[in-house]
């Protein structure tokens, strides 16, 4: 894989403190609001929420129950499965979906634009909201910093770049390497620099490393 020997440290969701917000108890509750308040009209499986964001089955199970009791979530029975969504008549539902699409709203989002785009290898993102995510402190990421490696088109990429600011409500910078250039990056001062510090993978040539929320 291209990210061979990258610092990955954040493809899967921590239990500790989150470092991206103090109003969210731990980086698994934050990956797990960011999938249903930024798709409001789609019900989940507790599996499909614990496979999306990286956390253990039980654990989404158990943080997603107490969402539940706290009108956060509403879930109801179909079959075997209990699926749930989040509730948009909660008392805080609009300044909680705006906290969470400024802090936790940059992966699902990337993810699902970066889903079908033309000639994309590899896509990450790096930067401070990496190193937040990854567990780092620090302030606030003022933007998000994201590395295609492909050839994705100019126009494309521009396009995903301008829908992830309107609906993350951040600036969004993504930035394109070739494969060969990616391969090379040692002798590319600003690559090395990406590669060195945490990035939290999107799209892989698998995607079996993209990140949860």
């Amino acid at each position: 894989m291209y990210l061979d020997n990258v610092m990955i440290q954040s493809c899967s969701v921590k239990t500790g403190p989150s470092m991206l917000t103090p109003f969210v108890r731990s980086d698994t509750v934050g990956a797990i609001l960011a999938e249903v308040f930024l798709r409001p009209d789609r019900e989940f499986t507790i599996a499909e929420l614990a496979r999306r964001t990286g956390a253990l089955p039980a654990t989404a199970h158990k943080e997603i129950s107490r969402l539940v009791r706290a009108g956060v979530l509403v879930d109801r029975r179909e079959g075997n499965n209990r699926l749930v969504r989040v509730d948009p008549s909660h008392p805080l539902h609009a300044p909680m979906s705006e906290i969470i699409a400024a802090t936790y709203g940059p992966a699902p989002v990337l993810r699902d634009l970066l889903l079908d785009a033309p000639g994309v290898l590899e896509a990450f993102v790096y930067g401070s909201w990496a190193e937040r995510r990854s567990g780092r402190p620090g302030a606030f990421p003022g933007d998000v910093d994201v590395m295609v490696i492909g050839d994705l088109p100019v126009d494309a990429l521009l396009e995903i770049q301008e829908q992830a600011r309107q609906r993350l409500g951040l600036d969004v910078n993504v930035y394109r390497a070739t494969a060969d250039e990616w391969g090379a990056r040692q002798g590319n001062p600003f690559l090395a620099e990406v590669a060195s510090r945490p990035i939290a993978p999107l799209r892989g040539r698998d995607d079996a490393d993209a990140v949860g929320a």
